[in-house]
């Protein structure tokens, strides 16, 4: 894949980069030239919309420093007060409503200003910030033949403690609900790793079962018939291994802080992905499933993770992408399995808006895989996960069948076996 930037997308960033400083290289320019047009009747406009140039120019002298808000808004702010004070200054005209108009419609836009800063930066910062423009702004109310100085420091404190006040509110706000989505994705953890617990529980379960039973067996027939004996102990050495290496895979989920309750239904999987395509088309998304390689069996923990992350990954490109089609590929390696997901909608960069993603890489961390999920240059999102499938163990031989005194006995001692891993 071409990892080149292109060429618009270049221009673009270098424009964004460039024109705010190129505003503030023309802020003098327009500062020096308020004071000469104050007296001047022309103006700008079209048709019946006409602008007065002697106040189009003390506005346009506080504008060209906003364009570094977004990056360096304490700075855009100092150079705009800067320009107001200027202007204030030097327009020294007889009209005590042209100085009193200018005035306000300068500092009100500062005034914004504060409040912008007060909702994207901290107190420690918004706080000496409204200050020093408050001491400021009342300052200049009493430059030049001002008719109200008065009434313009009371509207300077009111308007300043306003713009302060909601943007510390919104920014406020703003902590809030990120707290409340880091607190839910606590919770979210701590469900996975419930759940988790519950599929190994299952698990751990079924094989103490088997073996329990495959060892009654040879306790009752290792004197009678020594190879239906053998043939149980060595159904108990695979399915021991088998257990031993799914706990290796999943224990590491109980010592990690992700979404999903238990399910009764069987344990799904890959061979179950034909009913993710039929659901996804009820839902109006069309998928395009693709297997590659040559299907094999696969440990459980792996067969159920690649089912959920697909199962994920189509809820979001149902939910969110946009998108009416999307591509699902599911590899069968010699050692690993790998299912990806791409679709071309909306490619909405990967973040707090939920839960999914975690939940995914998660499962795809405690089987100590690989995991990709975000947005594609060329448009859409692609979800990826490999996991690790080392090639199953040869199937021991089939033990054979039990004399019917024993088989009965052994079926009681099952069902009480079963009995006693269901209390847990």
């Amino acid at each position: 894949m071409d990892a080149t930037v292109p060429l618009p997308r270049r221009a673009a960033s270098l424009a964004r980069a460039v024109l705010p400083w190129v505003g503030v290289a023309l802020l003098p320019v327009t500062v020096l030239l308020a004071p000469a047009v104050a007296s001047s009747r022309g103006g700008v406009g079209f048709g019946d919309w006409w602008f007065s140039e002697r106040y189009l120019v003390p506005l346009l002298a506080v504008v060209p420093p906003a364009g570094l808000l977004r990056r360096r808004p304490v700075l855009a702010l100092a150079l705009m007060v800067v320009a107001a004070c200027v202007v204030t200054a030097a327009v020294n005209v007889p009209e005590g409503g042209y100085l009193t108009d200018i005035w306000y419609a300068q500092f009100l836009a500062i005034d914004l200003v504060v409040g912008l800063i007060a909702a994207h930066r901290s107190r420690r910062v918004s706080v000496p910030v409204a200050v020093a423009v408050l001491v400021v702004q009342i300052t200049a109310g009493f430059v030049n033949p001002a008719s109200d100085p008065i009434n313009r420091a009371t509207l300077a404190v009111l308007a300043v403690v306003t713009a302060w006040t909601v943007g510390n509110s919104v920014q406020a706000r703003r902590g809030y609900a990120a707290a409340v989505r880091a607190h839910t994705a606590a919770e979210a953890v701590t469900a996975e790793r419930l759940r988790i617990a519950r599929e190994l529980h299952d698990m751990v379960a079924h094989s103490i079962g088997v073996i329990a039973i495959q060892a009654g067996v040879g306790a009752r027939v290792i004197d009678t018939q020594p190879a239906q004996a053998r043939a149980a102990l060595a159904t108990i050495e695979a399915t021991s291994r088998d257990t031993l290496a799914g706990l290796r895979r999943t224990l590491g989920a109980l010592r990690r802080p992700q979404s999903e309750s238990a399910s009764l239904d069987p344990t799904p999987g890959l061979d179950d992905l034909d009913r993710l395509v039929a659901a996804a088309a009820d839902a109006g998304v069309r998928v395009d499933l693709r297997r590659v390689g040559e299907r094999r069996p696969v440990p459980a923990e792996v067969d159920l993770a690649a089912f959920r992350i697909v199962q994920e990954a189509l809820t979001n490109v149902v939910r969110h992408a946009g998108t009416d089609r999307c591509r699902v590929t599911a590899e069968h390696g010699p050692d690993e399995v790998a299912v990806e997901i791409v679709d071309e909608g909306r490619g909405a960069r990967v973040g707090g808006e939920g839960h999914g993603i975690l939940g995914m890489r998660e499962r795809v961390a405690l089987l100590e895989g690989r995991f990709h999920a975000g947005p594609r240059p060329e448009g859409g999102f692609r979800v990826a996960a490999w996991l690790p499938a080392p090639p199953a163990a040869p199937a021991p031989p089939a033990a054979p069948a039990a004399p019917a005194a024993p088989a009965a006995h052994v079926a009681t001692e099952s069902a009480g076996a079963q009995t006693g891993a269901g209390d847990r």
